[in-house]
């Protein structure tokens, strides 16, 4: 699978299931597994930081009193892991629930042989690759990521949520007076402004939120997980967050942004991209009636 020791951090309680399938999945293999087992989640904690390893695995009934809350801490702890939820077939609907608290995956006891965690040991990999690329696809104006860091970040969070049954929401943002802002004030005056766009629409965002510059004076920013707020909302707040910023906060007047909104479920069809380019669609859409 890795041309070298995968460092896994495997949070289990007994009897051990997830432990003995993965020394059965790298038996023999070159490199193989550097594996540090832990019982509790009060010791995976600082093991976390002193391994640093590159995929964690979480037993669920380790934080019997409140499961989805080890996951967010682990998450928060170490946000950057590709963090394996393992939950008793009982507790599937917690499991599915902790995609929304940070966990990429999650496998159920019973069912954990070598041939599944070789799957998703692989998804949690690739994962961290795509991290890698997604950080050099970043806007040197804004800090945001680029259409192709969006659209590539995106499709993945697209993945998750047909895995998870979450709804995706989707925002894009066009800086209208971006143009005449720079022809006024020049372009040091226009970068400013690009990045006080930026943050305001990082601003409105959560950590699990995904927000790029699509091209020149165009943004969007999608909203993931079980518990997304609706377009709607989205929009009221980034609107908000606009008025108090225009008020209080713009030395070069008025920052004026035009957005288009829309929803994505389960049950519709198509890829991320083509639900970008629809929404892209109605933002265009509107400009050009505006301008007729």
């Amino acid at each position: 699978m890795t041309q070298r020791r995968l460092r896994l951090l495997l949070a289990e309680g007994s009897p051990g299931e997830t432990a003995g399938a993965l020394h059965e999945l790298y038996a023999g293999s070159d490199p193989g597994l550097d594996l540090t087992a832990v019982s509790t989640i009060a010791t995976l904690l600082p093991t976390i930081k002193v391994v640093e390893p590159e995929v964690i695995l979480l037993d669920l009934r380790l934080n019997l009193r409140e499961p989805l809350d080890a996951v967010h801490l682990v998450h928060r702890t170490a946000p950057g892991v590709p963090l394996i939820v393992i939950a008793d077939p009982a507790e599937k609907a917690q499991a599915i629930r902790s995609l929304a608290e940070g966990a990429m995956d999650y496998v159920l006891k019973g069912q954990i042989d070598a041939h599944t965690l070789e799957r998703v040991l692989r998804t949690a990999l690739e994962h961290n690759t795509l991290k890698g690329l997604t950080d050099l696809l970043r806007d040197q104006v804004s800090g945001l990521y680029t259409r192709d860091g969006f659209l590539t970040v995106g499709a993945r969070r697209h993945e998750e949520a047909m895995r998870g049954g979450s709804p995706l929401v989707l925002i894009c943002v066009l800086f209208e007076n971006l143009q005449a802002l720079r022809e006024a004030l020049g372009p040091g005056t226009a970068h400013r402004a690009l990045s006080d766009v930026a943050g305001l629409l990082t601003g409105c965002c959560r950590r699990s939120d995904v927000v790029g510059r699509l091209g020149e004076a165009r943004f969007a920013s999608l909203g993931v997980d079980a518990v997304a707020p609706s377009a709607q909302v989205m929009r009221s707040r980034l609107e908000q967050h606009l008025a108090v910023h225009n008020q209080t906060r713009s030395p070069w007047g008025p920052i004026g942004l035009r957005t288009s909104i829309g929803s994505w479920t389960a049950p519709d069809a198509g890829t991320f991209a083509e639900f970008l380019d629809g929404i892209e669609s109605r933002l265009r859409l509107d400009v050009a009636e505006m301008k007729s």
